[in-house]
């Protein structure tokens, strides 16, 4: 099923191009979470192809999950904390929990932004708590950038290489993950380290 998942999108792409790729980065960034590797790895090998440019493609994949990230921040930095203020006590997230989390994103937001867009099924949301604690939107729009700037060039770069071998596509996606979820560790404990 997978496989044609992954021809289905491939198709997709081929006509659509790079407005396509914006297109299903921004859902993939909002409100429909699905991995962002059936987007940008087959596009990585329709530029392996040479039917699309790698550099644009990255581009591509950046402004979509840009676009994606700003619907949700806009909500949240909206209605989010009158919603959560009314009913967040029935999620575990009483008031004077909400005063904690809005303090921690306005003192450690950037990280935790930079981050959560590494990070699977985090990346999606985000930029939630970014909007209701109204993190300045262009911190906001540089550090999602940058994340999901160097977790599309990965997943581009993967499938530039071996797009056509979903086996290795897999394997290599996951020890990608592996070393950025390794690197985000690091990344942490020295931004600790130099915080304390």
């Amino acid at each position: 099923m997978l496989e044609s998942i992954i021809v289905w999108l491939v198709d997709i792409i081929g006509v659509l191009g790079y407005p396509g790729i914006v297109l299903l980065m921004g859902l993939e960034s909002s409100f429909f979470p699905f991995p962002s590797e059936v987007v940008i790895v087959p596009a990585g090998y329709l530029a392996q192809q040479g039917d699309m440019n790698l550099a644009t493609v990255i581009i591509a994949g950046i402004l979509g999950s840009l676009l994606g990230a700003w619907l949700n921040y806009s909500i949240a930095a909206t209605v989010g904390r009158t919603a959560l203020l009314k009913w967040g006590k029935w999620i575990f997230l009483p008031e004077e929990k909400l005063v904690k989390v809005e303090k921690f994103l306005k003192t450690h937001g950037e990280i935790g932004t930079f981050i959560g867009r590494l990070i699977p099924v985090i990346r999606q949301y985000i930029s939630f708590p970014a909007g209701v604690a109204k993190m300045p939107l262009a911190r906001f729009s540089f550090y999602t950038g940058l994340g999901a700037g160097l977790w599309v060039t990965i997943l581009a770069v993967i499938g530039y290489s071996v797009g056509e071998n979903q086996e290795l596509v897999k394997a290599w996606s996951q020890t990608a993950l592996f070393w950025v979820i390794g690197g985000c560790a690091v990344l942490v404990l020295g931004y600790w380290k130099l915080r304390k």
